[in-house]
């Protein structure tokens, strides 16, 4: 029998950490049953799955950025449920986000690699595409699910969930109405329109340098001292929900990279290191950007790549609880803790989860032994890698997206690259088969991976709202299938139409430059005698144990040394921002009402930004070029985004004190 009501409020301790014998009651109570997936549901979900994952995947080919679909889509959801007065349509909703988010996460793990096998003309075709999204998808499902616990329960209030935070917040004002969807509307204008003037417009520049002071040009050529700041509303919405805490670490990870690893390259001796012994490299002559990209990011990977060894060691116990549960379903005989569980905490059962997994490493074998034509040899050590490198980075991948929001795939999947082609090379296997072999794995993991840290987004507002987890974790395999189809045949397309390298055929072909950066790195590791500057990702290991030592995230660090600094000092800001509202009375009560609205002010410059993103890539696509490029590159038009960007972030503060008990 399906309840007709919900509370249509979220509950006082949401966001913050329980207190002892204090249990989490969700919107949609787990006693009663609600309209989850129906006809409605489904159809709506996969039609935003076929649209953005076409829109996302030619933006990240056209410009190399791919905007997160999750929130753009509950903010359709909401709104089409409301234009046609669809009942109890909160959990139907979340349905609608859950399979049409898959869209954002597929392309984001397929453009990184997969067009790279066009861009170095190998043998390929729409099904590699397809079935190396699709396999790479579900592995990321599979390996994430049981997880789901510790990550959106057990730890709850412990994470942040920023794009979490944001999307349960607009399918709430669409439950709610009335004065906290003007709230959401106003803030998702204003940050939605200041972030369009900015990445579509070009009125002002989007970063903030000391290279518009002459001084500060002066310094940052010399000594390769530079600060950089991101002036987007969205960024700054995601520090104050990340709050200032996690805000610092990230920041903190970011200004080691750039003011003290980038200068130390000037150093002749550690700049040799850096370098490799056999190379000589004046990196007085470089950018500070340059020495960044080329070096110093490489030691963010290292710290990324030991954060999530660190990650697994201490998910081990959850591990083995996974492996017991598992074991006592299949050999035990014993009756499934899913009978006796309640609606809101039930998965799919551990025994169909291992026979899933089991099927899907197996089409990874036939696809690799039949589709690529890889000898048996190198068919099991291909997969040992895929399954190995992806088992391990899941964790990592969910962790990232709980605290900041941004999955560092791009990273883990060079580090994927790296390793399997050095694997690949041990067993003989080079050359073009060797760079599609690797490629394709890169594919895969990096679908997973992105999958992975999608995926607990959405579990993570079914948490908070009251969804059935089994539910959405079912359908998230034919979201994943519709886009992994539709992405496969936009690059496809967009391949026989553009191109993603110079050719006669093509003129002017889309930039992919994930893809052609990764074609890049992988022709010269795929030889027999390829160097690889081991040291710089050792340096970050190091790194990112002696952060774990000091007790502070290793990955939140890493996070901050592999990101570009632009995109971390922003959340400082809001995290600041996020903490003087928190201390700007006596009264605590009104404190939380004030942090409230503030989070939701936070959740509409997010949900603004994506959706008017959204908007320009469509002009984009449609040929409408409206950007001031000129204008744009000058120091003036610096200094009018940081004014224009002091009054959003003072409008934020302002707004957010307005909140009454």
């Amino acid at each position: 029998m399906e309840h007709s009501s919900t509370t249509n409020v979220l509950p006082e301790n949401a966001y913050r950490e329980l207190k002892p014998n204090e249990v989490y009651t969700p919107v949609m109570l787990s006693t009663d049953n609600y309209p989850e997936v129906t006809g409605w549901s489904v159809f709506w979900g996969l039609v935003m799955a076929v649209i953005f994952s076409a829109a996302a995947a030619y933006s990240g080919l056209k410009v190399g950025q791919v905007f997160e679909a999750a929130i753009p889509i509950s903010i359709l959801a909401v709104g089409l449920s409301t234009a046609f007065k669809i009942k109890n349509s909160l959990g139907q909703n979340v349905i609608i986000q859950s399979i049409g988010a898959t869209s954002g996460v597929i392309v984001a793990g397929a453009i990184f690699t997969l067009p790279a096998l066009y861009v170095l003309k190998l043998d390929v075709n729409f099904w590699f595409s397809f079935i190396s999204s699709a396999l790479g998808g579900f592995m990321g499902i599979l390996f994430l699910i049981p997880f789901r616990k510790y990550f959106v329960k057990e730890m709850h209030g412990k994470f942040p969930f920023p794009e979490a935070t944001a999307t349960t917040e607009i399918l709430m004002t669409g439950e709610k109405g009335g004065s906290d969807s003007k709230v959401l509307i106003v803030s998702g204008l204003i940050g939605g329109l200041f972030d369009f003037i900015i990445t579509s417009l070009g009125l002002w520049s989007e970063t903030v340098t000391t290279r518009m002071f002459g001084l500060g040009h002066e310094i940052a050529e010399k000594t390769k001292l530079v600060f950089k700041l991101d002036i987007l509303s969205m960024i700054f919405g995601l520090g104050y929900i990340v709050g200032l805490r996690y805000s610092i670490i990230i920041a903190a990870g970011s200004l080691l990279s750039w003011f003290v690893l980038v200068p130390l390259m000037l150093v002749p001796v550690i700049g040799k290191i850096a370098a490799g012994a056999a190379i000589d490299i004046n990196f007085a002559n470089m950018s500070a950007e340059a020495i960044f990209k080329g070096y110093v990011r490489h030691i963010g990977i290292g710290g990324i790549a030991m954060a999530g060894i660190i990650g697994i060691i201490k998910s081990s116990k959850i591990i083995r609880s996974a492996f017991g549960l598992a074991v006592s379903e299949i050999f035990g005989g014993s009756k499934s803790a899913n009978d006796t569980v309640i609606r809101t905490d039930t998965d799919l059962r551990m025994n169909l989860i291992l026979t899933f997994i089991i099927l899907t490493i197996a089409a990874i074998f036939v696809f690799f032994l039949f589709g690529i034509q890889l000898s048996l040899t190198h068919t099991i050590v291909a997969l040992i890698t895929v399954v190995v490198i992806t088992f391990l980075f899941t964790t990592v991948a969910a962790n990232a997206i709980a605290i900041v929001g941004t999955n560092p795939v791009s990273g883990m999947t060079l580090m994927t690259l790296i390793l399997s082609s050095v694997i690949l090379t041990q067993f003989g296997l080079n050359g073009t088969k060797g760079m599609m072999s690797a490629l394709i794995i890169g594919g895969i993991v990096c679908t997973a991976l992105s999958t992975a840290g999608g995926f607990i987004t959405d579990l993570k507002i079914g948490y908070w709202l009251g969804s059935t987890p089994v539910k959405q974790q079912r359908w998230k395999f034919l979201g994943t299938l519709l886009s992994a189809a539709t992405v496969a045949g936009v690059i496809y397309i967009l391949n026989s139409t553009y191109g993603f390298i110079s050719s006669p055929e093509h003129a002017n072909p889309l930039a992919a430059p994930q893809a052609n950066a990764m074609a890049a790195v992988i022709s010269p590791l795929m030889q027999s005698d390829a160097k690889i500057n081991w040291i710089l990702y050792i340096a970050g290991a190091i790194i990112a144990l002696i952060a774990n030592f000091l007790k502070i995230s290793p990955l939140a660090f890493a996070l901050g040394m592999y990101l570009p600094l632009e995109l971390n000092t922003p959340l400082v800001i809001g995290g600041l921002v996020s903490h003087f509202i928190m201390k700007s009375s006596k009264d605590e009560k009104l404190n939380i009402a004030r942090n409230a609205r503030g989070t939701l002010i936070a959740s509409g410059f997010i949900a603004g930004g994506a959706l008017f993103g959204v908007g320009g890539a469509i002009l984009r696509f449609l040929g409408l070029n409206m950007m001031n490029d000129v204008f744009a590159e000058t120091w003036q038009a610096q200094w009018v985004g940081l004014l224009m960007y002091v009054l959003v972030v003072f409008y934020a503060y302002w707004d957010a004190k307005r909140a009454k008990v």
